[in-house]
């Protein structure tokens, strides 16, 4: 571990969790829970898989269903939650973030990255949460126009280190990730 009172090493230290979501498929940070308000003001949480994470840019990335009851409730309000625990390192990380939807030419680069055996998950008939009559009363076509990228342009990160002595800090973006050590 590095020097516990230093806020930029504890940062560094979220982020390498991050990165190792998207590198590896048994990471605790490949799944986080993804957090929006539908347009009638319900909390919706479900799991994503983090496909990005840029810490230059301050930006992570999941792809989904352009159908799915979370790009609507995105169209209505850009904002999204992210919830990762990592058991081993006994460390809870929070993120917020405004979200842009792409779609079209714009991720061209990160379909032709999906397996084929994966772009099952786009193009999900009838719309994703529509009741059907039984279990298996769904097609999945793989559509490519279906296909959609939730760039998540982070705003705040709030990590939490479970210890002896629990360590707490949030980071903005407005001031350019220093810090502040928090009450945990």
């Amino acid at each position: 571990m590095s020097d516990p009172n230093d806020l930029a090493a504890f940062l560094s230290d979220g982020w390498r969790h991050l990165r190792d979501g998207v590198a590896r498929s048994d990471a605790p940070a490949r799944f986080p829970t993804f957090a929006t308000v539908a347009p009638d003001g319900t909390p919706e949480a479900r799991t994503v898989a983090l496909r990005a994470a840029d810490q230059d840019r301050g930006v992570l990335e999941a792809h989904t269903d352009i159908t799915t009851p979370k790009v609507v409730a995105l169209r209505h309000n850009p904002v999204a939650a992210l919830h990762i625990w990592v058991p081993s390192a006994d460390l809870q990380i929070r993120l917020t973030a405004r979200v842009t939807i792409l779609t079209g030419p714009d991720v061209d680069a990160q379909w032709a990255k999906v397996p084929a055996t994966s772009r099952v998950s786009y193009g999900t008939t009838p719309t994703p949460g529509t009741p059907i009559a039984h279990v298996y009363a769904y097609e999945k076509p793989a559509l490519r126009d279906s296909f959609a990228v939730l760039e998540c342009h982070l705003t705040h990160i709030d990590l939490v280190h479970l210890d002896t002595r629990h360590r707490r800090a949030a980071y903005v973006v407005g001031d350019n990730w220093q810090g502040t050590w928090l009450s945990p």
